[in-house]
């Protein structure tokens, strides 16, 4: 299943999708504000794409005048298929998102997981979407608060077991009903 947005298609990710990400991936600026290890070959970003990426519910941030070249990862992780957090409900996900560094700032993020939202709401009839950032993560938590997405949860001592440390996290949630209410 491919989304559309005024700027981007969003498509499953596909293994030749390894070189395009590990461009991005490999910018300490990226994976560890996000809590996940900075890339280190194309082989490392081909085995994230199939162990994970390649994923139902997590898709290639691709621009429309470049469909074929991954730019980042928005999707969702739903809880009844062991994503997201214990204290999330068994109709509820998480979003998680990143873009690579040249993109930045264009509001790309945003315009993506407004698409991932409406398909979580409407398609898959989701209760609430979570969604997280660490302490000091501030294009995270500002893209989240674009959204819509109100303030649930933090704690202090999250153990990351991607890269081995505990920091602290906070968690936004949207309801159904939030999302509803929106107009973007």
């Amino acid at each position: 299943m491919q989304l559309e947005t005024q700027r981007l298609i969003l498509r499953p990710f596909e293994l030749t999708d390894d070189q395009a990400i590990y461009e991005y991936a490999k910018d300490p600026a990226i994976g560890p504000i996000a809590g996940w290890p900075v890339h280190t070959s194309v082989a490392n970003s081909r085995e994230l794409i199939q162990n994970y990426l390649m994923a139902e519910g997590i898709y290639s941030v691709n621009l429309k005048t470049a469909p074929q070249h991954a730019i980042g990862s928005v999707g969702l992780e739903l809880v009844k298929n062991g994503g997201g957090q214990p204290f999330m409900g068994e109709n509820d996900a998480e979003i998680g998102y990143w873009i690579g560094v040249p993109y930045w700032g264009q509001g790309l993020i945003p315009e993506a997981s407004k698409a991932i939202l409406a398909y979580g709401f409407e398609t898959l009839k989701l209760d609430n979407i979570w969604c997280g950032y660490y302490d000091g993560n501030q294009q995270s938590k500002r893209a989240q608060e674009k959204l819509g997405f109100q303030p649930e949860l933090t704690i202090d001592e999250m153990y990351n077991p991607l890269l081995d440390d505990t920091r602290k996290e906070h968690f936004t949630k949207m309801t159904k009903k939030q999302w509803q209410a929106l107009t973007y």
